[in-house]
């Protein structure tokens, strides 16, 4: 896991003063990357390398050494054939590919995945990198072709942004590293009125920011310079698979999510594991526990207010398996001491104070370990259903569809087991149902923009493709990476392998939700899970008492913000309105829903800090 940062002039060249500037965006994000830097100047125009006072490709590099500890593993990495690379991320399959590349006559210089890379792009060109499972955001230079590639990985794991300014390509891991080629800050209007009005973050290519952009998951970003050319072209999709009975079924899912997390143990430090007590981060630490021979460490971040916490899941599963854990306790002076820094590592307003709590966690890794990697439970809501909206849209089509049957059924066992029918809650109901929608009036806005119809579901399987391209995964993973790499540590997400992925795609519903189970294959797959934590009814994850603390602890802040917000000032909400609207969530209006008050006051802080 690193930092990057690159330009590209495709008609011009850079100068000396311009390698000085790209070297300091590249230190900027130094705590992605904390153990090694690297720079290189390339004139690809004239086929020559490291020529500082002439080029017109850079690239800069932040290396935090996971595998292959080595200094020939530094990068920016060529292999000795003109073609260069560096990469934000991990290629967990690169073991398979070296052994399938050294039969193919290929030699290896260096016992990391990124040389993986480099050679799959000798034998098989951009195409090959659908072989490819990892995480990643990368650029190769290939001199002998005159051309620059970005790529990004399926799910939007890593991140890569990209701003144009003429002929000029600047791109980087983070935005922080793209502001100053930015004549002007200017807010993108949809993208806050997305943010603002449903809470939308990550959902399509732009970004909070005219004029930066993010590169689309599961593509490539080539930039010819003989042609001037600069095309997208998506390197992955979704494929169908072949049917299997109900037991094969299992037993192929089975194997398919522990060999994700084998391979995603795969480093030269040390792996731990985040743990939440839910059904996802518990059946990889025990995946992960045997894995490593019963010494993998856990760490977990509990509610302090015993109705948000989520201990008494920790004890049973550290209890039942005799998995170390450790435990960070949240409290409300963490948001209020937090809240900049965490602001200032996402670049962008971020979804809730529960990813405070995430952040807090990972800074107490870092302090208190010699951890460098972890594993996250993120995506497996999205890829087996394990959100309650599933559920309602899944009634709602067997409606539509005059299944009136099954619809009894399935509410009838939901009700029976207490399970999906006994969590319906306003704001479920608010996000995905007409009547609540239309009764949803955020006065405060002064800005309109499209409303995305996050409400729409032809059918469960399209609706889980749109969570995980679009309006979900992305999100999740946005501040995994932030958080993670603002205390130089990696996440990996073994539930976003792509061969998972694709194979649950391709299952019947009925195998993600049965009798009111969400996640049916998953507590199938895995008996040796606690049954308290196996057959658990409800659903929490890590939640903090946001409304709680916005009634009271955050009072005087947001009166004192908003009596002249930067917001106001901009034309983006009204304050005296807004002020009104948080009147009546403390008074306890029903149909005021207390996120559309941490959103703008996140917003807020995010103007002052990036826009003042």
């Amino acid at each position: 896991m690193c930092g990057i940062f690159g330009a590209i002039s495709i008609s011009g060249f850079f100068d000396c003063t311009a390698f000085d500037l790209f070297v300091k965006l590249t230190d900027l994000v130094r705590y992605r990357g904390p153990d090694v830097s690297g720079y290189m100047a390339i004139n690809l125009k004239e086929q020559t390398v490291d020529h500082k006072s002439k080029f017109d490709v850079f690239l800069g590099h932040r290396r935090l050494s996971i595998i292959d500890l080595s200094e020939r593993a530094n990068q920016p990495l060529t292999d000795g054939t003109s073609i260069w690379i560096m990469c934000n991320g991990e290629i967990f399959n690169y073991i398979e590919l070296k052994s399938e590349l050294e039969e193919k006559g290929h030699i290896f210089k260096t016992e990391t995945d990124t040389e993986v890379i480099l050679k799959v792009y000798r034998e098989y060109g951009d195409e090959g990198f659908e072989k490819l499972n990892g995480m990643w955001a990368f650029a190769i230079v290939d001199l002998p072709n005159r051309k620059v590639i970005l790529s990004r990985d399926r799910f939007s794991i890593k991140p890569l942004y990209f701003t144009r300014i003429k002929d000029e390509l600047y791109f980087a891991s983070e935005i922080k590293q793209l502001l100053p080629f930015l004549k002007q800050k200017e807010i993108n209007q949809n993208v806050m009125f997305a943010y603002l009005n449903q809470g939308l973050l990550d959902y399509n290519e732009e970004t909070f920011y005219c004029g930066i952009e993010k590169l689309k998951p599961k593509t490539n970003l080539i930039i010819q310079f003989d042609t001037k050319e600069i095309k997208e072209k998506k390197y992955w999709d979704y494929t169908p698979e072949e049917k299997l009975c109900l037991e094969d079924t299992i037993e192929r899912f089975r194997e398919l999510f522990i060999d994700s997390v084998k391979i995603r143990l795969r480093s030269d430090v040390k792996v731990g594991a985040l743990l939440s007590g839910g059904l996802d981060s518990s059946t990889i630490a025990v995946i992960a526990n045997k894995l490593q021979n019963g010494n993998l460490e856990t760490y977990s971040v509990i509610a302090k207010d015993q109705k948000y916490s989520e201990e008494r899941f920790v004890d049973i599963l550290s209890s039942h398996k005799g998995i170390r854990n450790h435990r960070l306790y949240f409290e409300v002076s963490y948001i209020l001491d937090n809240l900049p820094d965490i602001i200032y590592h996402n670049d962008e307003p971020f979804g809730s104070f529960s990813s405070i709590a995430h952040y807090k966690l990972l800074e107490k890794i870092k302090n208190e370990t010699d951890l460098k990697v972890v594993l996250s439970g993120q995506g497996g809501d999205e890829i087996l259903m394990g959100y309650l909206k599933y559920f309602f849209f899944n009634i709602k089509n067997l409606v539509g569809k005059r299944h009136f049957i099954e619809v009894l059924r399935e509410i009838f066992l939901s009700f029976i087991k207490r399970t999906a029918i006994w969590q319906l809650n306003i704001g479920e109901a608010r996000r995905y149902m007409p009547f609540f929608r239309n009764k949803d009036n955020k006065s405060f806005l002064n800005i309109t923009g499209d409303i995305e119809p996050i409400w729409e579901c032809r059918n469960l399987v399209e609706r889980q493709i749109l969570d995980i391209d679009k309006y979900s995964v992305p999100n999740l993973t946005h501040y995994e990476d932030r958080n993670s790499m603002a205390h130089s540590l990696e996440i990996r997400l073994p539930f976003l392998d792509h061969r998972l992925v694709n194979f649950v795609l391709n299952l019947p519903v009925e195998t993600k939700l049965n009798g009111g189970w969400t996640k049916y294959i998953l507590r199938k797959a895995f008996p040796e899970l606690p049954e308290a934590i196996r057959w658990r009814r409800d659903k929490q994850g890590f939640i903090t008492p946001e409304k709680l603390w916005l009634k009271k602890d955050f009072n005087k802040l947001i009166h004192k913000i908003f009596n002249k917000s930067m917001l106001g000032e901009m034309g983006i909400i009204n304050d005296k309105l807004f002020l009104k609207y948080y009147e009546d969530f403390q008074n306890g209006k029903q149909i005021i829903w207390y996120t559309d008050i941490s959103r703008a006051l996140i917003a807020e802080l995010w103007a002052r800090m990036f826009l003042a």
